[in-house]
Parts: structure tokens; C-alpha cells; sequence
């Protein structure tokens, strides 16, 4: 681990304490919201919030109400999508990503926030909801939450494959020296 202390129950050599799980599909104009259940077994969508953009403010609304719902619901981890190149490589949507992980655990702590490849999540998306017959011009309100479902399912299985939380942890001083 990278400096994040575990949260009681949740060292690297203890089975994985209960409780939910959010994660978080960051866009440059919505982000996605999704919740597990106390188990850790199924993702579902919670909304979408609208990106908070505004400079001065001590803590963006958006964040303000994943911490709320961090609160509200006893969650043990917020993944956050970690948005790499096909190739594996990041550019400035990954950088972005990082940075909002970055205020997400500045805010939520002491819950520790892992960052989780998300390659191809808001394809598969728009893929699934278009199978469900939902029409194209519809998806926009959907599918950053239908994207947060894929990425929290996906580190769900990843915790139960390994038995430890999935993805990268996000130091929440902004310390990143190793």
C-alpha cells in the first residue's frame, strides 16, 4: 500500500470487512454513482450527479454527495475509474481521473479510494442499454451510472477472485513519492 492506512478489518491479511462498496465514473460534464450491497456481491446504479466545475469552492457539490452517500451507506472503499488507453497508456483523461480520486479521498477519509482500469466501461455501457432497447438519445442520463455499475461489478469480482480491494490505492494527502 501507498501510504493509506486500512480502515479496521481492511489490512491486506484479514478477509475483507463488510459493507458497501461506491464506485465513481468521472466525465468531464457527469459523473456516474453506483453502490454495492453490504456483501459486496452485486453493483447497482445511484445517480447521476452533474460535474462541479466551479474554482473557490471549498469542497465541489458533486464530491460533497459522494460522501454523502460514502456516509450514508458505511462504505468500506470508493473505486474510482481509472480511464487508460487501449494500450494500457494514460493520457489526460486518466491525469483527470486521477486528480478528482485524489479530492474524493481528501474528503472521504479515513475510506480508503482505489483507482480501477476502466477500459472500455462507457462502450460496454452504451452497449448494454441499447440492448435493453433503450434508445441512443436517452443513454446521456444513464450511462455514466450504467459505466460506474460495469466498473464496481468489476472490481467486486476482482475482490473475490484476490480477497483484497481491487485496483490501485489513492493516497489521500496527494503524497505520491514512493
Amino acid at each position: 500500500m501507498t501510504g493509506v492506512p486500512p480502515l479496521p478489518g481492511d489490512d491486506e491479511r484479514a478477509p475483507l470487512a463488510r459493507g458497501a462498496r461506491l464506485a465513481v465514473d468521472v466525465g468531464s460534464v457527469r459523473v456516474g454513482l453506483a453502490a454495492s450491497d453490504p456483501d459486496g456481491l452485486v453493483a447497482t446504479p445511484v445517480e447521476t450527479l452533474a460535474r462541479d466545475t466551479r474554482t473557490g469552492a471549498a469542497v465541489p457539490s458533486d464530491i460533497a454527495r459522494i460522501a454523502a452517500e460514502a456516509e450514508e451507506r458505511g462504505a468500506r472503499v470508493v473505486y474510482v475509474g481509472l480511464p487508460r488507453h487501449l494500450s494500457g497508456s494514460e493520457g489526460a483523461a486518466a491525469q483527470g481521473a486521477r486528480a478528482y480520486a485524489g479530492l474524493v479521498a481528501r474528503v472521504v477519509a479515513p475510506v480508503p479510494v482505489h483507482l480501477v482500469d476502466e477500459r472500455m466501461s462507457t462502450v460496454s455501457a452504451h452497449q448494454a442499454l441499447h440492448a435493453s432497447g433503450r434508445a441512443g438519445k436517452k443513454h446521456r442520463s444513464v450511462v455514466d451510472q450504467a459505466a460506474a455499475v460495469i466498473i464496481l461489478q468489476s472490481a467486486l469480482d476482482a475482490e473475490r477472485g484476490a480477497g483484497v480491494r481491487a485496483g490501485e490505492p489513492v493516497d489521500p494527502t496527494g503524497d505520491h513519492r514512493p
